[in-house]
């Protein structure tokens, strides 16, 4: 039986083969479906994050064909976020009392240049920003130098800890046009990962950038960490309320 199989198949798990034969390849589930589908095939021997990837019909080395955004997610991502804030005056107390784990101004630069990265995501006020430049080598490579498209320079840092806190997150099309990110964990109820998923679905489509011309989606594609590709049927999830 093993001679049989592509050399691609011969290097997955039993555990993945196990659960392969119960998504049809080229088929598209309704959405729902799509969602019960994940949580079912989900069966390491961990919790399993739910990704969606996103193939869109733009070509990101025109600036007018980039895609950067933030979405929340409603039923949130099902991970504990740690956020630090680069703030001054009342906005610090404020950073702190709505849950930041870290808050300063700054010494906190003073440390993050020193070394100290014990967070997910580093809000930053515009009046804070200039002093944050010195740090761009050291945050930029990581992806978390605050940028005002991504939601993380704000004037009301309460607000935008809370929300990144909640289940907002980021995302950005990669150099093939295509959007990667997480929206929940494989043990959310399918129906919770669909609120996720549609919302992630009408975002993207309201932020279409100005550069993309006709055809703006070219497929949709769900999956656990550990489990297989589950396409994703576009029109049903754009037309649902």
């Amino acid at each position: 039986e093993r001679a049989k199989m592509s050399y691609k198949e011969r290097h997955r798990s039993r555990r993945f083969r196990a659960v392969q034969p119960s998504v049809e390849k080229g088929v598209e589930y309704a959405p729902l479906e799509a969602c019960q589908k994940l949580v079912e095939c989900a069966t390491a021997g961990f919790t399993e994050t739910a990704e969606v990837h996103a193939r869109l019909n733009i070509n990101p080395k025109y600036t007018d064909q980039q895609l950067r955004a933030t979405v929340s997610l409603p039923k949130g991502t099902g991970q504990k976020v740690s956020v630090a804030v680069v703030a001054s005056g009342d906005q610090v107390q404020a950073a702190k009392d709505a849950g930041a784990d870290f808050a300063g101004g700054e010494e906190l630069i003073a440390e993050i240049q020193g070394g100290m990265m014990d967070f997910d995501k580093l809000l930053a006020t515009p009046q804070m920003m200039p002093k944050l430049a010195k740090l761009g080598r050291v945050l930029g490579p990581r992806g978390l130098m605050p940028n005002p498209k991504a939601g993380t320079v704000s004037t009301d840092m309460a607000a935008a800890v809370a929300e990144f806190k909640g289940g907002k997150i980021e995302y950005r099309a990669d150099k093939g046009g295509v959007a990667h990110m997480r929206f929940g964990k494989a043990d959310f109820a399918p129906e919770d990962l669909y609120a996720n998923l549609k919302a992630i679905c009408d975002n993207i489509e309201a932020n279409r950038p100005s550069g993309a011309k006709g055809i703006y989606w070219r497929s949709l594609y769900i999956s656990s960490t550990m489990g297989p590709s589950i396409k994703v049927d576009l029109s049903t999830l754009k037309s649902a309320a």
